[in-house]
């Protein structure tokens, strides 16, 4: 009797929804930190594009219009060297056009580096080998905040043949790990506030409530307020003035304990069913079947016997053949309060994810489950 317990839960399914349970109840028995629930208002990264160029690749590059050579032509005039972009056309498959972009945090000063990342715009077939060279990288405001320049990395490659070709990865993107100087910050005072707000990454009503709690009852003092699901209001107590630093770091230690909403993520792409703590199904009667139709093609090569007359030809005669099969369903009580319960209940019907996703969505259409599902 144990050897049967034993092999069941080590089974693979059984054992990936074990994990499964095990994750879930896991992570809802621990407090997070405030740090890794929510971020500052204000402190975030900036979002920093250029147009560059990339040279010395090895036949590689941009082929075809001369949009994709004036660019060249503007970069050898700057140098001194007056060209024609019509001259170009045709000749240069060593450049490639790209678009290059960065994040930029906030108070990094200049002279840091950044990584960057770059990518073809145009009809390139591979940026390996390639080297960027200078780009000033914009914000918004049209404000020059960088400049990259530097060899590409790929992280793969690309060897081909006359009848054959072998690729790794993807070729016309790729990173220049700290490729951007840094040229202009961002600055954002922070010890000259006396209120901050901090955002939370899931907006819920009882988390914000509960991280406001959570900040008054440490520095003992109404000063943290749930503006809404997403935010919250924090004045900055008297004693940390011109020290705001110090006190975001004391805010952001603070032990929460989240509340998650019931909720169940399905991604029909791969077949992957994940399954909240706080999912709970109806008493239901359920029966799934499954119906498959194979089809199966065997051409037959029918030759005209000896003697035939000359309008005979040798024949391919299709050859098809059809079956169907249903499989049996009985129905079969499912109901869950906790979600080791649930999954118990859905393994008794035997259902592979794929048939698991379907029965989850008729479970919502009848009113069983409570939980929203959420279908990515």
């Amino acid at each position: 009797m144990i050897d049967k317990i034993i092999k069941s839960i080590f089974s693979p399914i059984n054992l990936t929804i074990t994990i499964l349970i095990i994750l879930l109840f896991t992570t809802s028995a621990f407090a997070e930190r405030i740090k890794d629930i929510a971020n500052w208002a204000g402190v975030r990264e900036n979002e920093l594009v250029g147009f560059g160029l990339v040279v010395g690749l090895n036949g590689t590059g941009d082929k075809d219009g001369t949009y994709f050579y004036q660019p060249i032509v503007n970069m050898m005039k700057r140098m001194g060297i007056t060209l024609n972009a019509r001259d170009l056309k045709g000749k240069v498959k060593n450049v490639a056009a790209v678009m290059v972009t960065a994040k930029l945090p906030t108070n990094v000063k200049p002279g840091s580096k950044i990584d960057v990342q770059v990518s073809s715009i145009g009809d390139a077939k591979s940026l390996q080998g390639g080297t960027l060279l200078m780009t000033p990288l914009t914000g918004p405001d049209g404000e020059v905040y960088a400049l990259a320049q530097g060899p590409i990395s790929i992280g793969g490659f690309i060897v081909a043949g006359r009848g054959a070709r072998a690729i790794k990865n993807h070729q016309n993107a790729g990173s220049i790990p700290e490729g951007a100087i840094v040229e202009k910050t961002v600055p954002v005072n922070l010890n000259a506030k006396n209120e901050l707000q901090l955002l939370l990454q899931f907006p819920d009503i009882t988390t914000a409530t509960t991280v406001a709690d959570k900040i008054n009852q440490t520095f003992q003092s109404g000063v943290a307020k749930a503006i809404d699901s997403s935010t919250i209001s924090v004045n900055v107590p008297p004693r940390y003035r011109g020290s705001v630093l110090d006190f975001m770091t004391e805010v952001e230690k603070i032990d929460v304990v989240t509340d998650q909403p019931a909720r169940v993520v399905i991604n029909e792409r791969t077949g992957t069913v994940v399954i909240g703590s706080h999912v709970k199904i109806a008493s239901t009667a359920l029966a799934h079947g499954g119906l498959t139709i194979t089809i199966k093609e065997t051409p037959e090569v029918v030759q005209p016997p000896p003697l035939a007359p000359e309008r005979a030809r040798t024949e391919i005669v299709p050859r098809t053949e059809v079956t169907v099969e249903e499989k049996k369903a009985s129905l079969v009580e499912v109901e869950g309060s906790t979600v080791g319960e649930l999954v118990n209940a859905l393994n008794t019907l035997g259902v592979t994810p794929k048939d698991l996703i379907s029965i989850l969505q008729a479970l919502k259409t009848a009113g069983a489950l409570k939980a929203d599902l959420v279908i990515m």
